[in-house]
């Protein structure tokens, strides 16, 4: 640290992320502060892709197209590492002055592309890259309940009831609220003179 041009480079660095912040800062703050604001339901409402937004937000969406893009991108991103291995492996001046060094590049991209290949076969066993999943287990718990019991719990019919009527009802049937009880003490506030 007894290099001043290495604190110069440092401060280089400090002042690109503090311009990048400016910049960033600026232009939000200018965007707010020229943007025309004419506010209307239409700009109000959702926008998807444009399509009109119909229904609630809350779809189900299978968690196998999360998976399935983590697989991918997992993959993508380490295959990526590659490109700069080919570069320095093809580098003849390297090979040239020592032929073992061919043979480490070699082995060293083989286990690493053998990792990858262990995580693919891994995925791929228990089924994640399947985008559909044939075998289905009903789950199955042991309790001291009868199956019976639950047949007939399954095959009963109910009387489903308007959930208005019930709230006016449970309204208006109120239970009138009794005296309250003593507390033991009472607060006393002093009163301010006038």
């Amino acid at each position: 640290m007894d290099d001043p041009a290495q604190l110069s480079e440092y401060g280089k660095i400090l002042l690109i992320a503090i311009v990048g912040i400016v910049l960033v800062c600026g232009t939000i703050f200018l965007a707010k502060f020229i943007s025309p604001k004419k506010p209307s339901p239409e700009k109000s409402s959702t926008y998807e892709c444009g399509e009109e937004a119909i229904g609630t937000g809350w779809v189900q969406i299978n968690p196998r197209f999360y998976v399935i893009a983590l697989v991918f991108l997992l993959f993508d991103v380490e295959l990526i590492f590659i490109f700069p291995w080919a570069t320095v492996f093809g580098n003849a001046e390297f090979i040239g002055q020592d032929n073992r060094w061919g043979w480490f590049t070699l082995l060293e991209m083989a286990i690493f592309i053998g990792i990858l290949v262990i995580g693919l076969i891994y995925v791929w066993k228990r089924g994640d890259i399947a985008w559909i999943k044939p075998t289905l287990k009903r789950p199955v718990v042991e309790t001291g309940i009868p199956a019976a019991v639950y047949e007939t719990l399954n095959n009963k019919e109910y009387v489903v009831r308007d959930f208005k009527e019930t709230v006016e009802t449970t309204v208006k049937e109120t239970i009138p609220v009794a005296a309250p009880a003593n507390l033991g003490f009472r607060p006393k506030f002093k009163k301010p003179n006038a």
